[in-house]
C-alpha cells in the first residue's frame, strides 16, 4: 500500500530539509578530519592486528578485502585477491613442494596460475618423491607441466635431488633450469635482480659454504648487478615455524644476500606459508636493510602444521594450498597470497633498500 503525501506546510518542511543538509555538512567535514588525522599520525596496527593463522584463519587473513600488513608491519589497503595486478610490472606466480601422483592439490593450485598471468617460479621439491623422469612426467607434468614454457625460474629441493645429480630436474626443464650448466643461476627480470640458488648442500658440489664454488659465484654475481632491487629464491628457509624449521646450512646465502643490500628471498621445504618482517642473517628485526623471507611450500604436498614460532614472523597458515603472486614494480614489490578455496590470504607491499 502507497504511503499517504505529507500534508506538512511548504515553509515546514522547507525548515525541515535545511536542518538535515547542515547536519550532514557536520558529518562530512568529521570525516574528513578523521581521515586527516590518520594520514598525518602514519599508525600502525596493533599487535593483535598483525594476520596470523595456523589452524584457523584470523579475521583480517581469512577476508579477502581486508587490510594486510607490509613488510614493515604497516597495514596496506588490500583489494579483492582477483583485482586485476598493475600493468607494465612483471608478475611472478608460483609456489614450492609441488607434483604429487597420489593427491590433486598440485592441480588446483595449477589452476590458479592457469589464471594469473606472467612468469612462473617454483620453489623446489617439484615431484615426488624422488624426482625421476617419470614422476616429473606423470605427478608434476599433468598439473603445472601444461604451462611448462611460462616456468622460466625453476627452483630444486632435497626431493629432486633424490636422483643422482638431479638429473630428472635437469632433463624436464632443461636450460631454463641449467642456463649456465649449474643449478644456480641468475636473470634480470624488469628493475629486478633475480637469483635462483641450489640449497641442498649435501647434494651441491662444495656444498653452501661461503668459500664454495656456488658460494663464490653468489658473491661475485651480487656484485655484479647494478639492480636496485633483488630476490633471491632457494627451496630451504633460512627461518621457518615449520616442521623443518630454520636451516642454518644456508646461513652463508644470507651473509652474502644482506651484504649485498638484497630485498627478498623466496623459499619452500616446510609445507606451510610463512611471511617474515625485515630481518639480518641473525634474525632480529631490521628495519633499514633487513630482507624479508616469505616461505610458500603449498604447491601440492601435504600441509604441516607449524612448532614453535619464529621471531620476526608476521603471518603463517598451514591450512591451505595456494600460491603467492608476486608484483615487481620498479623501487618495491606486491605480494599476495592465493588459497585454492579462499581460506586464507596475506598481501599488501614492500619498498627495496
Amino acid at each position: 500500500m502507497h504511503e499517504r503525501p505529507s500534508t506538512a506546510a511548504p515553509a515546514l518542511r522547507l525548515v525541515i530539509a535545511t536542518l538535515l543538509a547542515a547536519v550532514g555538512a557536520v558529518l562530512v567535514l568529521a570525516g574528513l578530519a578523521s581521515v586527516a588525522r590518520s594520514v598525518a599520525g602514519g599508525s600502525s596496527p596493533s599487535a593483535s592486528a598483525v594476520a596470523i593463522a595456523s589452524r584457523q584463519p584470523s579475521p583480517a587473513s581469512s577476508n579477502p578485502a581486508a587490510s594486510a600488513p607490509d613488510a614493515s608491519g604497516a597495514a596496506t589497503p588490500a583489494g579483492p585477491v582477483g583485482s586485476p595486478l598493475p600493468s607494465g610490472d612483471p608478475v611472478l606466480v608460483g609456489a614450492g613442494d609441488i607434483g604429487r601422483c597420489d593427491g590433486t592439490a598440485d592441480e588446483d593450485t595449477a589452476a590458479l596460475v592457469d589464471g594469473t598471468p606472467g612468469i612462473v617460479f617454483t620453489l623446489g621439491d617439484n615431484a615426488y618423491e624422488q624426482g625421476t623422469d617419470q614422476q616429473f612426467r606423470d605427478c608434476f607434468g599433468l598439473s603445472w607441466g601444461r604451462f611448462k614454457d611460462r616456468i622460466m625460474l625453476p627452483v630444486p629441493g632435497n626431493h629432486d635431488h633424490e636422483t643422482d645429480n638431479a638429473a630428472g630436474y635437469r632433463a624436464y626443464f632443461g636450460d631454463a633450469a641449467t642456463p649456465a650448466g649449474t643449478t644456480w643461476y641468475s636473470r634480470d627480470i624488469g628493475a629486478w635482480h633475480v637469483l635462483v640458488l641450489d640449497s641442498t648442500c649435501s647434494r651441491v658440489d662444495g656444498g653452501c659454504g661461503t668459500d664454495s664454488p656456488q658460494g663464490n659465484w653468489l658473491r661475485a654475481d651480487l656484485a655484479s648487478s647494478t639492480a636496485r632491487c633483488t630476490l633471491a629464491l632457494f627451496h630451504h628457509p633460512r627461518f621457518s615455524s615449520g616442521e623443518h624449521g630454520s636451516d642454518p646450512s644456508v646461513a652463508p646465502f644470507w651473509d652474502a644476500l644482506y651484504a649485498a643490500g638484497a630485498d627478498l628471498v623466496l623459499n619452500g621445504h616446510d609445507h606451510d606459508y610463512e611471511r617474515f618482517g625485515p630481518q639480518d642473517p641473525q634474525g632480529r628485526p631490521d628495519q633499514a636493510r633487513g630482507i624479508v623471507e616469505i616461505v610458500a611450500g603449498t604447491g601440492g604436498a601435504d600441509l604441516r602444521p607449524f612448532g614453535a614460532s619464529t621471531p620476526s614472523g608476521i603471518a603463517r597458515s598451514s591450512i591451505a594450498h595456494g600460491v603467492l603472486v608476486l608484483t615487481l614494480q620498479p623501487s618495491g614489490w606486491a605480494y599476495r597470497f592465493v588459497s585454492t578455496e579462499g581460506s586464507f590470504s596475506d598481501q599488501g607491499t614492500g619498498t627495496c633498500h
